[in-house]
């Protein structure tokens, strides 16, 4: 039994324009979306290329080890630097299989990471060709943030490290070269004074050993009345013998002597602890000292070696600071001896140094009533080696080193000239914190 369809056709002639019109229409339409399609299809591709070519420029020229990885941790692309590093190609061999031992357990822990905390991670690891890395992995994310790979970025860090080093030893050779400057520049203020400390070494010694005379003359005396006194000479005889070698005066004397000589070598023991202070290099611990009683005995050596103008010292209270009171004394001492060589010509010079507190500041001012300094000058005081002293008076190192000195004690160093007239060098030196 057969069956027979008949498929009812309709004519094209009962299609009417207005229909056929409708599907010319929807083709034209299709055509032209799937030619704009194309041209933004061709555009995405032509980007695509650029970015290929872009990256592989960026992978054949940066200098860093970098590398594109896979969600599997492969190498999908490696810059030429890091093959060179490595010797070949890296493409398909696992990221840590890069690096040596330590470094692998590094690379793998990090992937771990990244597969549940997308956060860029640093770390420092050891290619398997020895060279230390300082290394960024950061992830590659999809449009859902899902973990589809990741850049690894490893920055060399041997030449900075020998840099680094360099740079210490530079800093250290500068520091000992600074420290030398500071001492040289201590010794050349004490070969100014040399006289000066030889006269005031010269009184006290001359004084000890003209009492050490007038000992031994008593001493003498005591030892001829003792022997009478055990040859077992008679009361009158040994009152008699008192009176001759007139006892009763050398007694009080001998003690007067002794006392006297106690003086003498006080006074030379001070001279020399104040030479072992201002030569002292300064490498041991700071310490808190008064500002006023460092500027008094600055100002007693200035007097030793100039043998002019007696600065006046005005210190009516003490004001405490922590710091080397070597290196302070300096910083007066060639404030005083400027101001001393600037008034050479001055028909009644004067130099003041005062010393005071200001607020949590420790003050002290070296003021003379010289000629002044003309702004032109006061700009470069500080500068080193600069100087206007005459050709073998002069480093050009002295406020050069006190600024710096008075930097490193956490103070500054200034310099005013008042409109009356003179030279006012100001020194500002914290305060010891237990006197704030």
């Amino acid at each position: 039994m057969s069956i027979r369809v008949e498929a009812e056709s309709t004519p094209r002639a009962a299609l009417s324009d207005a229909a056929w019109s409708d599907v010319l229409s929807a083709i034209e339409t299709t055509y032209s979306e799937l030619a704009s399609h194309q041209d933004k299809l061709e555009a995405q591709n032509a980007a695509l290329d650029e970015v290929r070519r872009l990256l592989s420029s960026i992978l054949g020229s940066v200098g860093d080890a970098m590398a594109v990885l896979g969600r599997d941790g492969r190498v999908t692309r490696a810059s030429a630097s890091l093959a060179d590093r490595i010797g070949g190609d890296p493409a398909g061999l696992p990221a840590a299989d890069l690096f040596d031992p330590d470094g692998r357990a590094t690379v793998a822990a990090a992937l771990d990471r990244l597969r549940y905390d997308p956060r860029p991670v640093s770390f420092e690891a050891r290619l398997a060709e020895g060279e230390p890395l300082d290394v960024a992995l950061s992830p590659l994310l999809d449009g859902r943030r899902r973990l589809e790979g990741a850049v690894l970025i490893g920055r060399p860090l041997g030449e900075p490290r020998a840099a680094y080093a360099e740079l210490e030893t530079s800093h250290r050779q500068l520091k000992e070269a600074e420290t030398l400057l500071v001492r040289n520049e201590k010794m050349a203020a004490l070969g100014r004074l040399l006289a000066g400390v030889a006269h005031e070494l010269n009184n006290p010694i001359s004084f000890v050993y003209a009492n050490t005379h007038a000992l031994e003359k008593y001493v003498g005396r005591l030892e001829t009345y003792f022997a009478h006194v055990e040859a077992g000479a008679t009361r009158p005889e040994l009152i008699a013998l008192r009176a001759e070698l007139k006892l009763d005066r050398a007694v009080p004397n001998l003690r007067h002597a002794i006392e006297g000589a106690q003086d003498g070598a006080e006074r030379v023991r001070d001279i020399v602890a104040d030479l072992r202070r201002l030569s002292a290099d300064g490498t041991g611990e700071r310490e808190r000292f008064d500002l006023g009683q460092v500027a008094a005995t600055a100002v007693r050596w200035i007097e030793r070696g100039s043998g002019g103008t007696v600065p006046r010292v005005d210190a009516p209270a003490p004001v405490p600071v922590h710091g080397n009171p070597g290196h302070v004394q300096q910083i007066v001492m060639n404030l005083v001896q400027n101001a001393h060589d600037a008034l050479e010509a001055i028909e009644r010079p004067e130099i003041t140094v005062t010393v005071a507190r200001d607020g949590d500041l420790a003050v002290l001012e070296v003021r003379d009533n010289g000629p002044g300094i003309p702004d032109a000058i006061a700009a470069h005081v500080f500068d080193p080696f600069f100087t206007t002293k005459p050709v073998g008076r002069g480093t050009g190192l002295g406020l050069s080193i006190s600024n710096k000195i008075a930097e490193e004690h956490g103070g500054r160093l200034a310099v005013a000239c008042p409109p009356e007239g003179g030279t006012v060098f100001r020194l500002e030196l914290p305060l010891a914190e237990d006197a704030r």
